[in-house]
């Protein structure tokens, strides 16, 4: 009886020092040491909390696997043009104007026949099902929902354009990678052109594979989130030798650009436009518009940032037609340098889908309000009350080096 009563209160004395331990342990100020002293760790803030649109990146990251955040963060091989698209900004300043009467300020304007609240677009980007299980419709929602953004899809998108149109009411255009022949294309820009796309944009850069050092480093690193498929091997990448060539449109030209014209019944655009030549070579054939960009630094590495070209191919097409600009804008002073600089709009690719990623179609809208507010508040600081009233008198650019 006494042995047993002994062994009873040890199995209680070494219960009662473990549960003793792990209180200490919990409330010890050595865990600060695990958590980066700048950021409260505790759970993922309510979308109501973040102030930019940067702030999505954060929530993204947390929400996705590593390589589907990685697949929209990263750009082609060092990623020095990712890296030039935001530095340029601070090289660009606003001048305000001091005495302005900015009690109303007017955003609306037009372009090439869509009719916009804000100067600003969505990007066409590839695969947002990897961001959101209804991907671009959710993406399309919430463009719709936020003041009826524009939203441009991508050839490369997750869902057929009927589908991603019959998800909400917000004007769409429609980017394309330009097949081989016309005949190919042809049977593309019509059907969606039948689906209610406004305007269509084809990308002409990226002739050859792109070669992304962040995805090499990151090839043999599995998602615990994002598991293969069983008994499914992903299809071999082309690009997962250093170094490769490849070719994905080397057979682009300007007799191939032309044949579009026949099938086409809305405006055309010209996207990844980043010198004065190429713009003129497009006001020569008859182009609507272009877009000025680098793809996002994720085609090609070693260009230049978009909006340190912009002004030199605004001077030289002279308004004989629009031109829009994208790459690296995340802010609402962002968007207003762009315009004043010349650019009719601006479309932003990354920020909305990490808005997407983080919060679904409202995280997507909700990224949206915050730049049009931004612009809104920035355009008012420089006593710019209307579009018209911005010019380049509104920014010194310093030297970009």
């Amino acid at each position: 009886m006494a042995c047993r009563e002994v062994q009873s209160n040890l199995k209680f004395t070494r219960r009662a020092g473990i549960r003793n331990l792990a209180m200490f342990m919990g409330a010890s100020p050595l865990l600060r040491g695990q958590q980066d002293t700048f950021r409260d760790h505790s759970r993922i803030p309510k979308m109501d909390e973040l102030v930019t649109s940067f702030d999505f990146e954060a929530v993204a990251h947390a929400k996705l696997s590593e390589d589907a955040y990685q697949n929209t963060a990263l750009g082609a091989e060092g990623e020095f043009t990712l890296r030039r698209n935001r530095e340029v900004f601070d090289w660009v300043e606003l001048v305000p104007r001091a005495v302005a009467d900015v009690a109303s300020v007017h955003t609306a304007t037009e372009i090439l026949g869509t009719k916009l609240a804000f100067p600003i677009m969505i990007a066409p980007t590839a695969s947002q099902v990897l961001l959101h299980p209804d991907g671009e419709m959710a993406m399309h929602q919430g463009a719709t929902a936020a003041s009826n953004t524009p939203m441009l899809i991508s050839f490369n998108s997750s869902f057929p354009v009927d589908k991603i149109a019959a998800a909400a009411t917000g004007p769409l255009w429609y980017q394309l990678y330009p097949r081989q022949t016309p005949e190919e294309n042809r049977e593309i820009v019509e059907r969606v052109q039948e689906a209610g796309c406004k305007a269509i944009v084809i990308t002409v850069d990226a002739p050859v594979g792109e070669l992304r050092e962040r995805a090499l480093h990151l090839r043999n690193l599995a998602s615990p989130r994002a598991p293969a498929a069983r008994g499914r091997r992903p299809a071999p990448d082309p690009n997962q030798k250093y170094g490769a060539l490849t070719r994905q449109r080397p057979w682009i030209d300007w007799k191939l650009l032309d044949s579009f014209r026949s099938a086409i019944k809305v405006p055309l655009l010209c996207k990844a436009i980043l010198t004065a030549e190429d713009a003129l070579d497009c006001v020569q054939h008859g182009w609507d518009g272009i877009i000025v960009s680098n793809h996002g630094a994720r085609s090609n590495d070693c260009v230049p940032s978009t909006l340190e070209v912009l002004p030199e191919i605004v001077d030289a097409v002279r308004g004989r037609l629009t031109v829009l600009v994208d790459s690296g804008f995340r802010r609402g002073s962002d968007v207003l340098k762009a315009l004043a600089l010349g650019a009719k709009a601006v479309c932003l690719g990354r920020a909305p889908r990490y808005g997407l990623a983080a919060y679904g179609p409202v995280g997507a809208q909700r990224v949206l309000e915050i730049v049009q507010g931004e612009l809104v508040l920035a355009m008012a600081a420089t006593g710019r009350p209307t579009l018209d009233s911005i010019d380049r008198s509104l920014v010194v650019m310093t030297d970009f080096s």
